[in-house]
């Protein structure tokens, strides 16, 4: 018997083809090495001409004669080809045998399967021999001739037949890939195979075609496929803190994965923060709104119920209500089941797609409350859902609810954060006689984060204003709290008239008690940056104080501009270190630009850079005579394409002076013969202002403050006069820093009324302190004039009563 070591390489299968007659057609290159022979030689010959026993029995050890004269025993598995008079031999050594003997049962078997096919292609991959049968992958049977394309989809017949071809031209065998078939036909039933292939040569070793096996994976495919959509969906849903963003992640997850459409609608409380009753049907006490689709077949149709339309009531049946009122239940329906719970033809029209043929309507539902639902169609894909299918969407459903609900809740607690900034915040836009100013205001996220950024614009006395602008430590709730209390302080401490430098070290030491009183593990988010400006429109200077803030930018009325050196000064809860002032002249028509540093980072991450920027695109904005709230606008729309990483803030104010025609200075002497000077003084401009109906009030005002002046603090008294359209300003300068009183005389008392009449008279009256002496003003109504002239008896007799 031959060496049986001769045999080709170890592990191919030793196959011969014969024909009806006996006589080998095909010959792989292992039999022939087990026979001794080359595959030409064996080829052509009839098989008793190669037996030891011309009549051997189909299957089982079989003496074969040797090429080399001798015998040599092998097994033999005899397998005919279904549709074909041809046979097929599977040759194995006699020592296999024990292998190859329930092995050839067993291909038997596995070739009545109906998941698995073989099919035999030539070298243009026409099909030569299959055992497929109608109906056995679902479309209809490849034939003999025929390309895969004739039967399954081209794009699927193109992949196909590639990796069919590399075989074919390398002769490296494809095993086990997974190959995905759609039916050609219009059931475009869709399969996926595992696809074992090899290449069949003739004699001569010359390539005669390709042998594919393919094994039916479909349900294991379809289960990968779940699988893989729910692991997506729990990496998509629910990365955002929007209910709208967060339906619409629902929606494209399910498309084209499950389905080929799918809307998502939701009830309106939800949309607005709050939350559904418990145990109330939708429409009865609220709506659903349509939130959110997605379609794999091309725009959503327009005769379907658009994106923001509030969804018909939905009709009240058993099923319907366990799946409102409790959330257990997914309903697998069809279009014609939903059409006869509808009834309504128009409702028909817009609820339910004209193709579709298969749905599953799963509800939302979240800690006992109904979010809403989720409708899935499938229009395109032939196959109706699956049980396997609803429990997955059942499972989606679940998990997206709580990512709504935490949505719906960021949404409440966002809508508190946005209307308590802005019942913080001022008017964006003010006016006033000394100037007229203009904020913009955006959150960072692209308003999905509260901050407590702000600016605001303080009117003082002597007609002054006060600009502020600062940006709070941190974000959400708290910071908005936290810039509330000093906006708050602010607002008292201006009042006080209190220099800027001195206001923001007032500022500082709140800030510092404000940390000591937060939780210990906050204590280090307590803090902010501040700018203070103040514009006195009668001089035209501006003082300025910065706690950590970047430096403010003027822009000329010529459109040049600059920044304004200001020591920046430690941030506010620092402590310990003094805030320096500076003073600069404003000429009138000249743009004051206060920023947060949230404006400057979002043009550049180079804070240099960025304030440059910003100079530059302010001045060029400045030149062409815009508005100052179009140009606040054009800035922040900049900036707003992208969501910023911090919030913006944006102080525009253009300011004026007072003419010096509407302003009139005096000195006089430590001489109580003074004030009757002072007293003609003031009549005299009252009368070239054509205000000489408040002569008496303000001859009695001013002779009441000079007074005071020379009687209690000694030197050169300082008087002035201005006006705007609607107020009077009468300030009264001396060199002492002793506080002036308010205090009612009793009866025997010489003096005390004096500021008691002042207070009377004036609209309002207050002092302020410079580094030496100060200035004690009252501000009178030129519009109320009359009426307090006819109140003066009774005031001048209350007075000395």
């Amino acid at each position: 018997m031959a060496n049986l070591s001769e045999r080709g390489a170890a592990g191919e299968v030793a196959v011969i083809l014969l024909d009806r007659a006996g006589v080998v057609r095909r010959c792989s290159r292992t039999a022939a090495e087990l026979l001794g022979y080359t595959a030409a030689e064996v080829c052509g010959r009839p098989v008793a001409s190669l037996l030891e026993d011309p009549s051997p029995p189909s299957r089982g050890p079989i003496r074969f004669r040797h090429g080399s004269g001798g015998l040599v025993e092998l097994s033999v598995a005899e397998v005919p080809l279904e549709g074909s008079s041809e046979v097929v031999l599977i040759v194995t050594p006699a020592s296999e045998a024990g292998v190859w003997e329930p092995s050839s049962a067993f291909l038997h078997a596995l070739l009545a399967q109906k998941q698995l096919g073989i099919i035999l292609f030539d070298t243009e991959l026409r099909a030569v021999h299959t055992n497929g049968t109608p109906g056995m992958y679902g479309w209809p049977p490849l034939r003999v001739g025929d390309h895969l394309a004739d039967v399954i989809s081209t794009d699927d017949a193109s992949e196909a037949e590639g990796r069919l071809r590399r075989v074919l031209e390398t002769g490296v065998a494809q095993v086990a890939v997974e190959q995905r078939m759609r039916a050609r036909d219009a059931s475009k039933r869709e399969r996926s195979f595992s696809m074992s292939a090899f290449r069949m040569e003739d004699e001569r070793g010359r390539p005669t075609g390709v042998a594919a096996l393919f094994i039916g994976n479909t349900e294991q495919w379809r289960a990968r496929r779940r699988t893989e959509m729910s692991h997506e969906a729990s990496a998509v849903i629910g990365g955002s803190l929007d209910v709208t963003r967060t339906a619409q992640d629902i929606a494209s997850v399910l498309v084209p994965a499950l389905a080929d459409m799918a809307m998502v609608e939701i009830a309106d409380p939800v949309l607005e923060g709050d939350e559904t009753p418990k145990g109330v049907f939708p429409g009865s006490s609220w709506s659903l709104r349509r939130v959110a689709v997605a379609s794999a077949v091309g725009p959503w149709p327009v005769e379907l119920l658009p994106v923001g339309a509030v969804v018909p009531k939905l009709p009240d049946t058993a099923h319907v209500r366990r799946a409102a009122l409790h959330g257990d239940t997914v309903l697998n329906t069809t279009r014609r089941e939903m059409a006869d719970l509808f009834k309504d033809p128009e409702l028909i029209r817009s609820m339910l797609p004209a193709k579709g043929h298969s749905a599953i309507v799963a509800p939302l539902f979240a800690r006992g409350h109904l979010l809403g639902f989720v409708v899935v169609w499938r229009t395109e894909q032939p196959e109706p859902f699956e049980q396997e299918d609803a429990d997955l969407l059942f499972d989606i459903a679940a998990r997206a609810a709580l990512s709504l609900d935490n949505a719906r809740r960021y949404t409440r607690e966002h809508r508190a954060a946005v209307a308590l900034q802005q019942r913080l915040l001022p008017r964006a836009i003010t006016r006033t006689t000394a100037a007229e100013s203009a904020g913009c205001y955006v959150p960072a996220g692209g308003g999905a984060d509260i901050s407590g950024d702000w600016f605001d614009v303080i009117p003082l006395p002597s007609l002054r204003v006060a600009f502020v602008v600062g940006d709070i430590t941190g974000h959400g709730l708290h910071a908005a709290a936290t810039m509330g209390r000093l906006r708050t302080a602010i607002h008292t401490l201006a009042d006080l008239e209190f220099a800027p430098g001195e206001l923001l070290s007032h500022l500082d030491d709140l800030v510092q008690q404000l940390a000591e009183e937060a939780d210990p593990h906050l204590k280090d988010t307590i803090g902010a940056t501040c700018l203070y400006a103040l514009y006195d429109p009668v001089t035209g200077t501006c003082s300025l104080a910065a706690a950590g803030h970047p430096p403010p930018a003027v822009i000329r009325p010529a459109g040049t501009g600059r920044l304004i050196t200001v020591p920046p000064g430690p941030p506010l809860g620092v402590g310990g270190m003094p805030f320096e002032v500076t003073t600069v002249d404003l000429d009138p028509g000249s743009t004051l630009a206060l920023y947060t540093d949230g404006l400057v980072h979002a043009r550049s991450g180079d804070t240099d850079g960025g304030i440059r920027e910003l100079l530059h695109r302010l001045s060029s904005l400045c030149r062409h005579d815009e508005t100052l709230k179009d140009i606040g606008q054009a800035v922040m729309a900049e900036l707003t394409e992208t969501p910023s990483r911090d919030d913006m803030a944006l102080l525009l104010v253009r300011t004026q002076r007072i003419p010096a025609s509407d302003i009139a200075d005096w000195t006089f002497p430590d001489d109580p013969a003074a004030v009757a000077d002072a007293r003609k003084a003031v009549a005299r401009q009252l009368a070239a202002w054509e205000l000489d109906h408040m002569a008496f009030t303000t001859e009695l005002i001013v002779s009441e403050l000079v007074t005071n002046a020379i009687r209690y603090a000694g030197g050169t008294v300082g008087l002035r006069l201005f006006r705007d359209d609607a107020t009077l300003v009468c300030e009264v300068t001396d060199g002492s820093n002793t506080q002036p009183r308010l205090r009612r005389a009793r009866g025997g008392d010489e003096g005390g009324r004096g500021l008691f009449l002042v207070a009377q008279l004036s609209k309002r009256w207050g002092s302020r302190y410079h580094q030496t002496g100060k200035t004690i003003w009252a501000e009178e109504s030129t519009t109320a004039a009359s009426a307090q002239d006819t109140a003066l008896a009774a005031v001048w007799d209350s007075a000395t009563l």
